[in-house]
């Protein structure tokens, strides 16, 4: 009899310390689901983009390299790039929950609550932009606006109505080394826009990677990203081929008269392994060859920048 007291006593304590917790691990819930909407996988090449357009932008003397100012224009950018891919996810919840690629995005499965995640793309936005201006300078600032802007208001609708979306969400998509230039020099110079070049047309065997990996997802939620019937092979095709072809010379550009013989190689063999499982990839047109084509993209754009990045002089204020 007297362990009854005991037990209740035990039982009393257990359901105490599950109360007491259960909002912890809510909160911490919360926490993660809100980062997974700034879409950090996306962040780490923006990042680097913006890094490479920052670099090449300044005097190749390291001991005078400004720190603070390339950690302001990082934390600036990734504030910004964190509320467009927020915002993007708010306007496309109701499709998000039809495609199973996205079905267990935070929003799209339920877990949060829309007007919560509005408020804090737009927010997480304002800073962003206003950190730039304050912190950086008002070209920086204002490039991360026109990036937001064309994303969420041109691009992302534009994804239900034409496949012309790639092309035109290539150009935000490819903005992050000129807010990195503009940050170090205050002007865009040629080589910024050299950068950017690399960027929108890596963009397209990108995207064409995933959109045929996830056609049938993208037809069910209503997106428009492949033409449909005997188009949709030449579009996949000629958006796969064609701008990796363009990416031999251009992204050579920065070394000619000053390059690392090397680093000049090491770009070459880049460019050689992406088309080569580019044109696989439109030979065969399976899962397979797309996902093996997404994975050497996402290799090929930071390694390819690094490589423009060692091997070009920067040129300072060059406009």
């Amino acid at each position: 009899m007297a362990t009854k007291p005991i037990l209740i006593t035990r039982h009393l304590s257990a359901a105490t310390a599950d109360r007491e917790t259960r909002p912890v691990a809510s909160r911490y819930t919360a926490l993660c689901d809100y980062w997974a909407l700034t879409k950090p996988e996306v962040n780490f090449l923006i990042a680097f983009a913006t890094f490479a357009g920052f670099y090449l932008a300044l005097p190749a003397q390291l001991s005078r390299f400004p720190w603070m100012l390339l950690i302001h224009t990082l934390l600036g950018t990734l504030l910004v790039a964190s509320g467009t891919g927020t915002l993007n996810q708010y306007v496309e919840r109701r499709f998000d929950a039809q495609m199973r690629r996205t079905s267990r995005r935070p929003l799209a499965a339920g877990r949060l609550e829309p007007s919560g995640v509005l408020w804090f793309g737009v927010a997480v936005s304002a800073v962003g932009s206003i950190y730039l201006a304050i912190a950086v300078n008002p070209l920086a600032s204002g490039l991360s606006i026109v990036t937001l802007l064309t994303y969420l208001f041109l691009y992302t609708p534009l994804k239900r109505k034409s496949p012309l979306c790639t092309l035109v969400g290539a150009f935000p998509g490819a903005v992050p080394p000129l807010i990195g230039w503009a940050a170090a020099s205050g002007t865009i110079g040629s080589e910024a826009w050299v950068l950017s070049a690399v960027v929108f047309l890596w963009q397209f065997p990108h995207f064409m990677a995933i959109a045929w990996m996830y056609r049938e997802d993208y037809r069910r939620a209503g997106y428009c990203v492949l033409p449909e019937g005997v188009a949709r092979h030449l579009v996949v095709s000629l958006q796969t081929i064609l701008p990796l072809l363009a990416l031999f010379p251009i992204a050579l550009l920065p070394a000619w008269g000053q390059a690392s013989m090397l680093c000049g190689l090491g770009a070459s063999l880049l460019n050689l392994a992406f088309f080569y499982y580019g044109a696989r990839f439109v030979n065969q047109r399976s899962s397979a060859a797309s996902r093996r084509l997404l994975t050497v993209s996402v290799i090929y754009l930071p390694s390819i920048l690094a490589l423009m990045s060692l091997r070009g002089v920067p040129s300072g204020h060059s406009g």
